[in-house]
């Protein structure tokens, strides 16, 4: 399958038409931060990025004479539970993975809360209520409609009462809804060697956002048209994160998904009833967070991989490369970006496209669905057909009757006179 692939980076707003549906949010996380230490060089990063998984690999290395001894961090995006939030396993990444110089290594989790903005950790420890998991929150299944909380259901009711007034809880015989925001980050103490290289891995998976858009081609070129500006990339709208023009399509990459729409549409594919012209996957990296140790970093890969197409389409892909830095295709299905002496300015914005592929065989087959509704519907005529010949029958029977009734009466009439 053929993959297009493009780097730019756009900075002027394009208004464009499209209509998405469908959409879940992507959660960027990003990489290692320590605690006040920037004594320690990052020398070099691979950054490897899927859909379905996020690893980094670290050289970290110290030019000092003296061992240095810090705390590193892994920070997890705030995330809160609502009805249109993620479960909390994916929100907090908690298959989170480190190593260090090849081995497996413990690492501590500490969450706090925020509610209203303040925090509000003590509270909800004191009644021992596991922050992260929201009171080891229970998301409903099959049948049952209401959330579980085990912590909030175990304490006494004057409690349960108290923290229901101050809004840590909203409890009613639908739901159950813990309301906190939940700051977790998963960290470890960290020893540097003097003069010598520590190599840190770690890996998760990504949330990963998708949306079903509904696009026509000239919208697509447009966004294409948009002019690169390496120094001012476009921002992720926060608003819509299904906006094309953050992910620095460039006219090349807009004409080959302009062009699958076209052969899609020709091939049976219909907007008018609601088919998406673009299936859209994204993930989301800060990148920034490398710009806590000793900047800058030495050196620098990217290596973003194609996943396979849900729908039998191509997979196309896109983003804004940091440093407008040349993108290698490594084979059909890996990307390269290589980069030296790197200070991370912006985040990362991937895109993965999706044009659903409509084959003559299988256009054939949805077209010859109308036909078979038109035999049916020829059918359900002739039965209509029959209903009125029947109706008609029934009618010419009743109007018989009633010359037959009309006739006897008359008869009887002038019968009755004659006597008279």
């Amino acid at each position: 399958m053929r993959v297009v692939f493009l780097v730019a980076v756009s900075a002027l707003v394009l208004p464009i038409a499209v209509q998405a549906d469908d959409e879940a949010a992507s959660i960027a996380a990003g990489g290692l931060v320590p605690r006040r230490e920037i004594r320690i060089v990052m020398a070099k990063e691979v950054l490897r990025i899927s859909l379905k998984k996020i690893v980094v690999d670290y050289d970290f290395r110290n030019d000092t004479d003296q061992d240095v001894t810090t705390e590193v961090a892994f920070p997890v995006p705030p995330y809160d539970h609502s009805e249109n939030s993620y479960i909390v396993s994916m929100a907090s990444f908690s298959d989170f993975m480190l190593s260090i110089d090849g081995k497996p290594a413990p690492f501590k989790a500490e969450a706090k809360a925020t509610l209203k903005g303040k925090e509000v950790t003590e509270i909800l420890e004191a009644d021992k209520i596991d922050i992260a998991s929201f009171g080891h929150l229970q998301e409903h299944e099959g049948l049952d409609t209401r959330n579980k909380i085990p912590d909030f259901t175990r304490l006494p009711e004057k409690e349960q009462k108290r923290l229901i007034a101050m809004g840590f809880f909203d409890i009613d015989k639908n739901n159950a809804e813990a309301n906190w925001t939940v700051h977790l980050q998963y960290h470890w103490k960290q020893s540097f060697p003097a003069h010598s290289t520590v190599h840190i891995r770690h890996e998760y998976t990504p949330v990963a956002g998708s949306a079903g858009m509904i696009m026509d081609e000239k919208s697509i070129l447009d966004a294409g048209k948009i002019p690169v500006n390496e120094t001012k990339p476009r921002p992720l709208n926060p608003n819509d994160p299904s906006d094309i023009t953050t992910y620095c399509l460039g006219l090349p990459l807009a004409k080959s998904l302009a062009a699958n729409i076209h052969q899609s549409v020709l091939n049976g594919l219909d907007i008018s009833h609601g088919d998406y012209t673009i299936l859209l996957n994204y993930v989301d990296f800060i990148l920034t967070t490398a710009n806590s140790w000793r900047k800058p970093i030495e050196d620098f890969t990217l290596i973003i991989e194609r996943p396979k197409p849900e729908s039998g389409g191509h997979v196309l892909v896109s983003f804004c490369s940091p440093m407008n830095g040349k993108v290698e295709k490594l084979d059909a299905d890996y990307f390269q970006v290589h980069l030296t002496n790197f200070v991370p300015a912006a985040e990362l914005h991937i895109g993965f496209f999706e044009v659903p592929v409509i084959k003559p065989d299988l256009a054939a087959a949805k077209k010859s669905a109308p036909g078979s509704f038109a035999v049916k519907k020829s059918a359900l005529g002739s039965f209509r057909w029959m209903r009125l010949l029947i109706a008609a029958l029934v009618g010419v029977g009743f109007l018989f009757s009633l010359a037959t009734f009309f006739l006897r009466y008359r008869k009887k009439n002038q019968a009755t006179t004659s006597q008279m």
